[in-house]
Order: structure tokens, then C-alpha cells, then sequence
């Protein structure tokens, strides 16, 4: 995608290739239904595992494997809840999730886990919307959540409205968006103007680039311009650490968008890959991660019990399970309705806090981070709880 980027193709990582790919075309959305399977929650649970193995990617393998031992982490975690896991391949088919998810519920399947990306996602969401069942799915794209289907990866809306209402509280509020013109840029930047919009801060001005070096030199003029004229105090980047990140943290300071007066915010994770903490432009600037502790136990405990680390988004299987766990603890028979899944207290995740919201995204809780002497360091911890009710 960024080929000209040759400085920092590198970069890319197998998990920042997979959140771009869910970000695929998806499809009908709308709010959720309160249906779900009526189940007795003194007998297992048959709980369907969609997973992309057999697709022909060694990734694809990889990914399939974390979020099984994930699963079954979670699983061996629960207290005198019994889960049938049944682990089903997608091969990262659209097509075969579709026709797995459907072989899943005739065999007794009360809820579905996955599949990862977008298209399989609303494919398997069409498939069982008929019957009763509920769906959820390891993607992070906003476009195919509703009716059955719920995602369960980190949103650029989430990202968004913590960032900018932590800005808005330090009296960083007057903010400039730059996004790339690709799908996830404007995605991106649709989410950020969704949360100025929504918090005590303003939207300065908004500046796109074409994703090439010549793009990103030929905006930085733009940017500047746009933050003088507006009096901006922020700017928020949705660029990425194997994007545009890097360029644009060394031009727009040599340009006169001086860091100690305007302060730079990121939509992605800035730590990733640890040698991007190396880079003078990112010094003092602000991001949002999980809980950092609460990721750290889950990958010490995955590496205890599996060797290795998990995938990026491996542990989506454990919240996945520990969200289900936690309902059908509960002890009600429509513990696996839309109604149920989307309780206002939300569960605890591998990597902190989560609820799953009505209109099928979810909410995460999230700290701020910034870089310090080429060290991460937490400037606003993650939630232990939510407040309020979920919506």
C-alpha cells in the first residue's frame, strides 16, 4: 500500500497487515436485535470457534492457532462454567465461514467466536441472523456491526473519543486533522471529527495527503498553514508507524509546527514496531493502548502455557470467551442475547475492560501513553470500570 515508504516498509507487521484487512467492504448495518438462544446453563455450552486456517497463509495459520490457545486459556479460566469449544476453519473464505457457521449451529452451536475478517464476518452474520444465534466477530470495521453481529477489535472511534477528551481536559483543544485518502485514513478521520464534535473540543481544519513520499511532503506545507490560520494547538495524525508516521514526525517540525506549542496526538499505536520510539518527531507525543499491565499478564500467562507470544489480536478470542463465561455465570437462560451481551458494566479482557455497545461495536477502556526518552510512559491509566450505562 505505501510502496514509495521504501524507508519504512519494514515496518509493517503481521498484525498491522491483518487490521488493515479488516477493514474490508462490508455491508448492511443496523441495531441490534435482542434475540438469542434459550440455553441451560447447568450443561456445556457449545460455543462455535471460526478460525482462518486452511487459507494458504502461513499468517493466516499463525493467527488460527493464537486464537485457539486463547480460547482455551480463557476457558480454563472460568469458574464452574463448562464451554464446548468447537474450532471450525474459514480457510479466509467468505464463502466457507458462511457455510462452517451455518454447519456449526445445526450442530448445536449456541453462539459463534469470529471469524476474523470483515467480509467472512458479515457473511456468517447473514448466514445465522435467521436463526436466533449471535455473532461475534474478532473485526474491527464499525461497517458491519448491527443486527446479530457484534465486533470485538479496537475501533478508531474508541481510540478517537478517549484521545480527544483527554486533549480537551489538558486545554488542547483546538485540533487539526490530517488523515491519508485511503479507505482507513478516511475512516479515520471521519471518526475523529465524530468525536470533536462530541466533546468540549472544535475542529481547527482537516488536511488529506495521497499515500506517497511526495504526498506527505507536498501536505506538510498545508498542515502548517492550516494550523497558523486556525490557532490550532493539536493536530491529530491518523497516519501509521509503517505509513507515514515517520516522515511526517521530521518535516512538520522543521516546518514550524512546533512541538512544544502544538501538540501531536496519533490515532494508531506509536510503540509499534519499539524502533519508532527511537524517532526524535514522536518525542512528547500522545496515543491511546490497552492497559499495559493487564496485556502484559495475558502474554506472560499465553507464554507459560503455550511458548511464545500471542498474536496482535489473538487475545480477541480470550475477551470473547470471558465475555460469554461471564453471562452464562450468571445463570439466565437468555444469557447469550443481544440484550445480555450488551450489559452496561461491560467484562474483564486480556487486555482491560470492554462492553460491547447496541449498535455492535464496542468500547474498550484505554490509557494515554506518551514518549519520553524513547520510553513509553502512561500520562492517564486505563479505567478499571465503566461508568454509566452502556449505549
Amino acid at each position: 500500500m505505501f510502496a514509495v515508504f521504501t524507508f519504512v516498509r519494514k515496518a509493517f507487521s503481521m498484525g498491522f497487515l491483518l487490521v488493515l484487512g479488516l477493514f474490508l467492504a462490508a455491508c448492511e448495518t443496523g441495531g441490534i436485535s435482542s434475540g438469542g438462544p434459550s440455553i441451560d446453563t447447568s450443561k456445556p455450552i457449545p460455543v462455535a470457534l471460526l478460525v482462518p486456517k486452511g487459507s494458504g497463509q502461513s499468517g493466516d495459520a499463525i493467527l488460527a492457532q493464537s486464537l485457539e490457545n486463547a480460547a482455551l486459556l480463557a476457558i480454563s479460566d472460568l469458574q464452574g462454567i463448562n464451554i464446548d469449544l468447537r474450532v471450525y476453519d474459514t480457510a479466509g473464505s467468505a464463502d466457507t465461514a458462511a457455510a462452517v457457521a451455518t454447519q456449526a449451529v445445526g450442530e448445536g452451536a449456541k453462539i459463534i467466536l469470529g471469524p476474523v475478517y470483515a467480509e467472512a464476518a458479515n457473511a456468517v452474520g447473514k448466514a445465522v441472523r435467521g436463526k436466533n444465534i449471535n455473532v461475534l466477530a474478532f473485526s474491527n470495521n464499525p461497517a458491519i456491526a448491527g443486527g446479530n453481529v457484534f465486533i470485538l477489535g479496537p475501533t478508531f472511534a474508541n481510540t478517537a473519543n478517549q484521545l480527544t477528551r483527554y486533549a480537551a481536559a489538558q486545554g488542547k483543544a483546538n485540533i487539526v486533522v490530517v488523515h491519508g485518502n485511503d479507505a482507513a485514513g478516511v475512516a479515520g478521520q471521519s471518526a475523529i471529527q465524530s468525536a470533536i464534535n462530541s466533546s468540549p473540543a472544535k475542529l481547527g481544519g482537516a488536511v488529506s495527503y495521497d499515500l506517497s513520499q511526495q504526498g506527505v511532503i507536498d501536505a506538510v506545507p498545508l498542515v502548517r498553514d492550516t494550523v497558523a490560520s486556525a490557532g490550532a494547538d493539536a493536530i491529530f495524525l491518523t497516519a501509521t508507524t509503517a505509513g507515514a508516521l515517520p516522515l511526517f514526525s521530521q518535516l512538520l517540525p522543521e516546518s514550524g509546527v512546533s512541538r512544544e506549542t502544538v501538540q501531536y496526538i496519533g490515532l494508531t499505536r506509536w510503540d509499534i514496531p519499539p524502533q519508532t520510539l527511537e524517532l526524535p518527531g514522536v518525542q512528547g507525543g500522545w496515543f491511546a493502548l490497552p492497559d499495559p499491565s493487564a496485556s502484559q499478564q495475558f502474554s506472560s500467562r499465553y507464554g507459560a502455557a503455550y511458548g511464545g507470544v500471542p498474536h496482535p489480536i489473538g487475545g480477541l478470542a480470550y475477551d470473547g470467551i470471558a465475555a460469554i463465561g461471564a453471562l452464562v455465570g450468571a445463570g439466565r437462560a437468555d444469557a447469550l442475547s443481544g440484550a445480555a451481551l450488551t450489559q452496561g458494566a461491560g467484562f474483564q479482557g486480556v487486555s482491560g475492560i470492554f462492553r460491547l455497545r447496541s449498535d455492535g461495536t464496542n468500547e474498550r477502556g484505554l490509557a494515554v501513553a506518551t514518549i519520553q526518552n524513547n520510553q513509553v510512559v502512561v500520562i492517564d491509566p486505563a479505567p478499571r470500570s465503566f461508568s454509566g450505562g452502556g449505549s
